[in-house]
């Protein structure tokens, strides 16, 4: 995977043997893979990320995939990313219909859709689930970007759920508090199916963002936290 621009920070601002920051222009990155299993992975998961990098890259082209879905939460899913999306002049939003929690035994049809995606479209950058996910669904999607994009730039996000499964994010993307607002509001807006869960809060919105901030040492106070696997730099 490249990386254009790429240079890595310590904590004290020189080479660190631990947590590493990834300060990178991103400008190159015009052809972007957002890949969500349910209706609003995509926006939680790397929401901040997107909205940055359609303000400040003038993101060319971008595929946006939901895999499970039903009547209701696919009309979420449009609506929430037809406001992520605006102002890039080329996107592609699909949203299939596969059963929530059962992607992993329904494997074959999953599979094809990456192939056909790896058919259509050859991206800069992927988001994509995380490897140690405990959501089945998130685990097959982060399984299959892997077996199917051998040569990319691949951001695995995290989603903050009952399971406690969230770890210590290698990459950060700082985001602008206007940014920030503007992914918490898009959220609690355009998801009102999941306004009833307990954990579907403002305040964990901001809150994750704020932990990553501060790991991060972002100047904005803000971040999202994603793990990057392998990575190629580019002096």
């Amino acid at each position: 995977m490249f990386l254009p621009g790429a240079t890595l920070l310590g904590r004290s601002g020189i080479i660190a043997n631990q947590l590493l920051v990834i300060t990178a222009s991103l400008k190159s990155a015009s052809r972007i893979l957002c890949l969500g299993a349910h209706s609003d992975d995509i926006e939680l998961g790397c929401g901040g990320a997107i909205l940055t990098l359609v303000k400040e890259s003038k993101a060319r082209e971008i595929v946006w995939v939901v895999f499970c879905s039903n009547e209701k939460r696919a009309a979420e899913a449009r609506r929430s990313a037809g406001a992520f999306l605006r102002g890039v002049s080329k996107q592609m939003v699909v949203i299939k219909n596969f059963r929530d929690g059962f992607l992993p035994y329904i494997g074959a049809p999953v599979k094809e859709c990456f192939e056909d995606l790896k058919a259509q479209f050859a991206p800069d950058i992927i988001f994509t689930h995380c490897r140690h996910d405990l959501h089945q669904d998130h685990r097959l999607l982060c399984e299959l970007t892997w077996n199917t994009f051998r040569n990319h730039l691949i951001l695995e996000y995290e989603i903050p759920k009952f399971d406690a499964d969230l770890r210590s994010p290698n990459a950060f993307v700082a985001l602008a508090p206007a940014i920030a607002r503007r992914k918490v509001k898009a959220l609690m807006k355009y998801f009102g199916t999941q306004r009833n869960k307990q954990w579907f809060s403002e305040d964990l919105f901001y809150g994750l963002m704020r932990l990553r901030g501060i790991e991060a040492v972002s100047p904005t106070r803000y971040a999202e936290g994603f793990y990057c696997r392998k990575l190629l730099l580019h002096g």
